[in-house]
């Protein structure tokens, strides 16, 4: 799981900007939060390297539910849970595998959250990133191609977050006073995928 420590630094690179975000709208900790997440993640693969892919992802998500504060740890350990699912008996990820991974994170963020997109979450970068990566694969496109693609997609749904108010979470209580400010969540997700396809850039 080195794809792990890439991400891992990406967080902690982005922690005070993410508890920063989180200040004016949130708890003022996920920054702080996300690092302590994957940092406890990387000292599990590190003290009891997984066997498989799948064993990997979901010692990840159990990771990111038992030590993530608040809402993040169970959606950032479900999604991870999904994919550990989808991974089931596979060894190594190319285009078609990380859609259907990415896709069933999405619903998984999705159904535990109840959020949709337009209520300023994580689902508003994820769902534009999965069909993003789905579009640019159905075009042929290898997987760092639609890794970028899914990115963008990202990134531009992060920015329409600063562009709605808030309907779910501690955020939500700010109405239209959280209009103008990005979701956090949001960030973090666009950044994990970030952090992934440099690892896939790095590594071919």
């Amino acid at each position: 799981m080195d794809a792990m420590e890439t991400v891992t630094a990406a967080i902690n690179k982005n922690r005070d900007f993410l508890t920063e975000l989180d200040r004016s709208i949130g708890d003022a900790d996920h920054g702080i939060n996300m690092a302590r997440g994957f940092n406890a993640v990387m000292e599990k693969l590190e003290s009891s390297p997984p066997d498989s892919l799948q064993q990997g992802l979901k010692s990840v998500a159990m990771t990111l539910i038992s030590t993530v504060g608040g809402a993040s740890g169970p959606l950032y350990g479900t999604a991870f849970l999904r994919c550990s699912k989808i991974a089931q008996d596979k060894s190594t990820v190319d285009s078609e595998l990380a859609s259907l991974m990415l896709n069933e994170a999405v619903n998984g963020i999705k159904s535990l959250g109840k959020a949709s997109a337009g209520d300023k979450t994580m689902v508003d970068a994820l769902e534009p990133a999965a069909k993003a990566f789905d579009a640019s694969y159905k075009s042929g496109c290898g997987l760092l191609s639609c890794l970028q693609s899914s990115c963008k997609a990202a990134r531009e749904g992060v920015e329409y977050t600063k562009t709605i108010a808030a309907k779910k979470g501690r955020a939500s209580y700010l109405g239209d006073r959280s209009i103008g400010h990005q979701d956090p969540g949001a960030t973090s997700s666009a950044i994990i995928l970030e952090a992934i396809t440099e690892y896939c850039k790095k590594t071919g």
